[in-house]
């Protein structure tokens, strides 16, 4: 397998897997430590709430396991945000691969939450997951709380004010917004996560 995809009981895991194999990769959802901690890439999805993903890893005993992993990691949406120490939304303590918190995002009028959508992206940095992608893309967000921007930040999206859309430490990355929904500009970064080694 190219990647596995983490059982992480989300709605997305189809949608997710048929992306892959649009880009002609190999992936297999599972929850199996063994898999994950042999697959040459993981991507943890996520969709719902941060206290139910954070509880069902728990169980599972991913989410002891998943800090540990060296290969590429990618978190999408709630995946990425359960990457974080803590989130607001319960609150919840999350795995703590990266240090800051998640966030609930404001409503204002005319900028009601969830976001929803499409928005651009703002590339802070140069990194092999944004190869290829151009300034003020559009990609697809769904979406309640978020992450503040810091030095993890690769990119922005703004939504009232900005808002980390990708972010890496180490081996982990994360997406705010959802590649597998966001046309050829998620497919291109779906792309370069596969030649991630």
């Amino acid at each position: 397998m190219e990647a596995v995809i983490i059982d992480s009981g989300g709605a997305n895991l189809a949608s997710l897997q048929y992306a892959f194999e649009r880009l002609g990769a190999r992936t297999h959802v599972t929850n199996e430590a063994r898999m994950i901690t042999s697959a040459a890439r993981v991507i943890l999805p996520g969709v719902g709430a941060a206290a139910d993903a954070m509880q069902r890893l728990r169980q599972s005993g991913i989410a002891a396991l998943l800090p540990a992993l060296t290969q590429p990691v990618l978190g999408i949406c709630l995946g990425m945000q359960v990457l974080f120490r803590r989130s607001e939304e319960g609150p919840t303590d999350c795995l703590g691969i990266l240090p800051d918190g998640v966030r609930r995002l404001r409503a204002e009028p005319g900028r009601p939450v969830p976001h929803m959508g499409w928005n651009q992206l703002c590339a802070l940095h140069e990194d092999p997951l944004l190869e290829g992608i151009a300034p003020h893309d559009y990609v697809y967000f769904v979406h309640s709380y978020a992450v503040p921007v810091s030095s993890n930040t690769l990119a922005t999206a703004h939504y009232g004010e900005p808002l980390s859309a990708i972010v890496r430490r180490g081996n982990f990355w994360g997406t705010q917004f959802h590649p597998e929904r966001s046309a050829a500009t998620g497919a291109r970064v779906l792309a370069n996560f596969l030649r991630l080694a």
